[in-house]
């Protein structure tokens, strides 16, 4: 089996699916691509048992077959070859030779018989939305999701479908973002829980535009198309919390305040703060927000003034200012509302103003004031 490619085309391909290999595999066979030509087009295959990733690219072959290709080896020699063709010689104990306009490189293939199998899209439902909404949805709400293995359902995205729009909804117990679109119809009332990696590979893999991708799913497996690339994972086989139940009905007091200026005060304060609570207190007067953190154990002490204009009784409460920094980040706009009752209730953050069809609200949760 004989093909040319490009090598920069290739590279750029691989790059996107690189990302499912996982170093130290129980199978070795996980760390190789799988190289599939049929006429013109190679499909290249990439799996780590739970993710699996396709793209397709033009190439010039005369016959069809198949390859197990090292991954490591091949994507270190792609880095560090000029723009050129790419010849790849397969012979049949699976010998794979590389040549180049300057070299040739040689690296043993493995049997593609015993490449894992992808699961079959049976029984599955299907949607369509723009690439651009789908990594909108997951860059909302991705950083919020829980590390904690014992509580599976939280350790994914939570996206519920309706006919009039799609949520996607991120928790860890501390913090919550509820990010809804209403420019996504879906056939009909669902949900799934989406892991973590899959929706990492896909935000770094999808286009920011308005090209369209097609979303499948069935009950254990999601899969998503855009052009020539694929990708399919299973989902979280857990029930996800029910969340609306801790989101405030009515915080009466509401702070405006810049966004940037908030974020920067957060940043210089919080390093003053005790390293595992990253505790900051918020002094809230008429139209002047004081931030304070200390570190009693090495007598560190940080306060900031700043302006705001606020609707409520003055009010003292605490929070983690990692989180805050991390929720001012999904927030695309100067200002924020956040939105306050007593120092032991949920705090909730929303941006000042939305695109159509966009709906963001984030909660984080108190901490105690160490008075």
């Amino acid at each position: 089996m004989k093909f040319i490619v490009s090598s920069s085309v290739l590279l750029k391909q691989l790059q996107q699916i690189n990302g499912v290999i996982q170093a130290n595999n129980v199978l070795p066979i996980l760390e190789d691509f799988l190289f599939e030509i049929d006429k013109n087009t190679l499909t290249v295959t990439a799996t780590d048992l739970e993710t699996v990733m396709r793209v397709k690219l033009d190439v010039e072959a005369k016959d069809s077959g198949k390859v197990c290709v090292p991954a490591k080896i091949l994507m270190d020699s792609l880095k560090n070859l000029p723009d050129q063709p790419l010849t790849f010689n397969i012979d049949k104990n699976y010998g794979i030779e590389l040549t180049s306009d300057s070299g040739k490189y040689k690296v043993m293939g493995e049997n593609p018989d015993n490449f894992p199998k992808e699961p079959s899209a049976d029984d599955t439902n299907s949607f369509t939305m723009t690439s651009t909404a789908l990594v909108t949805a997951i860059n909302k709400t991705l950083f919020a999701v829980s590390t904690d293995d014992l509580r599976p359902a939280m350790t994914g995205v939570f996206f519920e479908l309706s006919k009039d729009g799609l949520q996607t909804v991120a928790t860890d117990a501390h913090r919550l973002v509820k990010y809804k679109r209403t420019d996504v119809s879906c056939p009909k009332a669902d949900s799934f829980i989406v892991p973590k990696k899959p929706l990492n590979l896909l935000k770094s893999a999808l286009p920011d535009n308005e090209d369209e991708i097609t979303i499948n799913y069935n009950a254990n497996h999601l899969f998503v198309v855009h052009g020539t690339t694929q990708m399919s994972c299973r989902l979280i086989d857990a029930r996800f919390p029910d969340y609306k139940v801790v989101i405030p009905a009515d915080n009466p007091y509401k702070m405006t305040v810049s966004k940037a200026d908030f974020q920067q005060a957060l940043r210089r304060v919080s390093i003053f703060s005790n390293k595992s609570t990253n505790q900051v207190a918020l002094t809230i007067n008429g139209s002047q927000l004081q931030l304070a953190a200390q570190d009693i154990d090495f007598s560190f002490e940080g306060n900031e003034r700043m302006p705001c204009q606020y609707n409520g009784q003055d009010l003292q409460i605490a929070f983690n200012a990692k989180f805050l920094i991390e929720m001012l980040n999904a927030a695309d706009t100067q200002e924020v509302v956040m939105e306050l009752s007593t120092p032991t209730k949920a705090g909730i953050i929303k941006p000042t103003e939305m695109g159509d069809g966009e709906e963001l609200l984030m909660l984080v949760m108190p901490l105690m004031l160490n008075n």
